[in-house]
């Protein structure tokens, strides 16, 4: 099967045809219609308490959680069976601190009311119902309206393109352990989408377009021969990586919904493979970084690199980064 890439605006033909794309910006895309940012003010509390939620198959949470702490040092709160949507549900719940990222694992016990399940994240604010107005001002979606859980309030919110967020908000304040490396937000759109995400997405996070390569080599996607549009922001939220294509995409890619930072790929790898992960795809090797694609036990699939680029994925030398001292924030109920 051949595979296309979309770079901008011209539709591919053929995998290798390298396509028009506008010039490579590190500065700003250009934006029409997006009218003034709302009134700059923080809503973001840190990235440590900005979680990937992580959805595993029945019985899976202990191998997953055991797995990702060997991959990547960390903790884990106890598991816990409660209900975390606004009707009802029931699930087990843990909260899993590691030095890359802060991830909430649910295993539902029973059917999984819709529309959770498809929010990548769940992001602390400041002030909840200035969140929940931003986003409205944003242009997001307010997929499921605000509603009590057993220690705050929650709502999700929809960004053009599909994209979902669940924000949250605590009654007591909590206090993670900070993080090595910020995790990378991994979001994969088609063309005719990608103005209005954009809009909505920088005007909620505050955030800034810090790289736009129109000519990203696609082997990067697993499509070598071709180029694809590749754009990353950066926010008090975090890092996000967008990917413009078609959607003719090889698995497992678009399957990642978070990039995690390492020292030594290599070693990452080794510890993931040992603990029961299995590497989808890579490594691979660019100008940039060294990444793969793995799957943890449970089903969960996450995309890993370092920043060292060609050839050090293969490296066995340096050293992992730090884990997380203490238990520092583990009163939380796990399920954000």
């Amino acid at each position: 099967m051949r595979y296309r890439v979309i770079a901008f605006l011209v539709p591919a033909t053929v995998a290798a045809t390298v396509l028009p794309t506008p010039a490579s910006s590190s500065a700003h895309v250009p934006l029409s219609g997006c009218g003034p940012r709302p009134a700059a003010s923080r809503l973001a509390v840190g990235p440590q308490y900005d979680t990937t939620h992580v959805y595993v198959e029945h019985g899976k949470v202990p191998a997953f959680s055991a797995s990702w702490k060997a991959t990547f040092g960390g903790s884990s709160t106890a598991v816990s069976t409660t209900t975390v949507t606004p009707t009802p549900s029931r699930t087990e719940s843990e909260l899993v601190f590691s030095p890359v990222g802060t991830l909430s694992v649910f295993d539902f016990q029973t059917p999984l009311p819709y529309p959770f399940g498809t929010e990548r994240t769940g992001w602390l604010m400041k002030d909840f119902d200035k969140g929940v107005q931003r986003a409205k001002d944003s242009g997001a979606s307010l997929l499921v309206a605000p509603f009590p859980d057993p220690i705050g309030r929650d709502a999700v919110i929809q960004f053009p393109g599909g994209v979902n967020t669940q924000i949250y908000w605590h009654t007591t304040p909590p206090s993670y352990p900070p993080l090595t490396t910020v995790p990378e937000n991994r979001v994969y759109l088609p063309n005719d989408t990608l103005d209005a995400f954009l809009c909505a997405y920088l005007k909620f996070t505050g955030g800034t377009v810090t790289s736009d390569d129109a000519h990203a080599d696609a082997a990067g996607i697993g499509m070598p021969g071709g180029t694809y549009r590749r754009i990353r922001t950066s926010s008090e939220f975090g890092d996000t990586l967008i990917t413009v294509t078609d959607g003719h995409l090889p698995y497992p890619f678009g399957r990642e919904v978070t990039g995690y930072r390492v020292a030594r790929l290599g070693e990452n790898l080794d510890r993931a493979k040992a603990a029961g992960a299995k590497v989808l795809w890579g490594p691979h090797s660019s100008t940039d970084r060294d990444s793969a694609i793995v799957e943890f036990p449970g089903g969960y699939i996450a995309e890993i690199h370092d920043t060292a680029g060609r050839g050090a994925a293969h490296g066995a030398a340096g050293k992992n980064l730090p884990s997380p001292n203490g238990d520092s924030g583990r009163t939380r109920q796990p399920h954000k």
